[in-house]
């Protein structure tokens, strides 16, 4: 009664079916575990949010990779900010998607070192090659408070380091790059500025990262596990109905119904 599973079609389907149903488990897995990483980042976030500020020398030095666990650390710096070295980060974007600038400012430490501090956003001049106008830091020796962030590279950010920018214009954020422009040693990483805050005059710093927010990854992941347990139940529906469907053309060709219609 089932000897049409060894049909072509049947065959198809059937192979059909054991191939999405583990494909469709693993997707799930998938979402699942990103899922499960969001939760863990927004928990660290919030954690190194909360944390006492601590100066940046005791996080970070020339050449050091800022690891996760001290992303988002609240960190302080006290120096003078050096505006002839200061450059612009191309192609970022503010809180309202506005596309412009990011201001680098090294801060220069009472050692000679510095640290480059994200001042913030300021949007583009008409003539995407010319230097934005950018509001001047604080003169004098000044305290910083920010957020810790590792260096930028092509393979973490996927942004390209393009060659050819215009003057002091930059892609990344990156504290080697800098240090080879400015001739002195930058701390590894740099500083999203948070206070003093620039007022409506300077640049509309970066706001906090989001901690709260888990996107929909489970109700995915939950979704693509639901059509893994459909594929075998669609399966047993469609080989049931065929069997009725043949059953009954069946009897409606036995020999005593032609007989009967002879």
């Amino acid at each position: 009664m089932y000897r049409f599973l060894l049909s072509r079609q049947w065959v198809i389907l059937t192979l059909l079916a054991l191939v999405l149903i583990p494909s469709m488990v693993e997707l799930g897995f998938w979402q699942f575990h990103r899922h499960q990483h969001r939760v863990a980042q927004n928990e660290l976030i919030a954690e190194n949010l909360e944390a006492d500020p601590v100066p940046v020398e005791e996080l970070t030095s020339p050449g050091h990779t800022v690891p996760r666990a001290d992303y988002w650390r609240t960190i302080t710096a006290t120096g003078t900010f050096d505006t002839d070295h200061e450059v612009v980060v191309r192609r970022r974007t503010n809180a309202d998607d506005r596309v412009g600038f990011h201001v680098l400012s090294p801060l220069v430490l009472s050692d000679g070192r510095a640290v480059l501090v994200n001042r913030g956003w300021v949007p583009a001049a008409d003539d995407q090659k010319a230097f934005p106008e950018v509001p001047a830091p604080p003169r004098g020796t000044v305290t910083v408070t920010g957020r810790l962030k590792a260096d930028e590279t092509t393979g973490a950010s996927g942004i390209r380091d393009l060659a050819g920018l215009p003057p002091r214009q930059v892609m990344l954020i990156n504290s080697a790059q800098q240090a080879e422009l400015q001739g002195r040693e930058v701390l590894g990483g740099y500083l999203e500025q948070t206070a003093p805050a620039s007022g409506d005059a300077g640049p509309e710093q970066i706001p906090e990262p989001d901690h709260e927010s888990i996107g929909a990854h489970m109700a995915y992941a939950v979704q693509w596990w639901l059509f893994a347990a459909a594929v075998p139940l669609g399966w047993v529906i469609l080989v049931r109905r065929e069997k009725r469907d043949q059953a009954a053309d069946s009897g409606r060709n036995t020999p005593e119904r032609v007989t009967a219609a002879a």
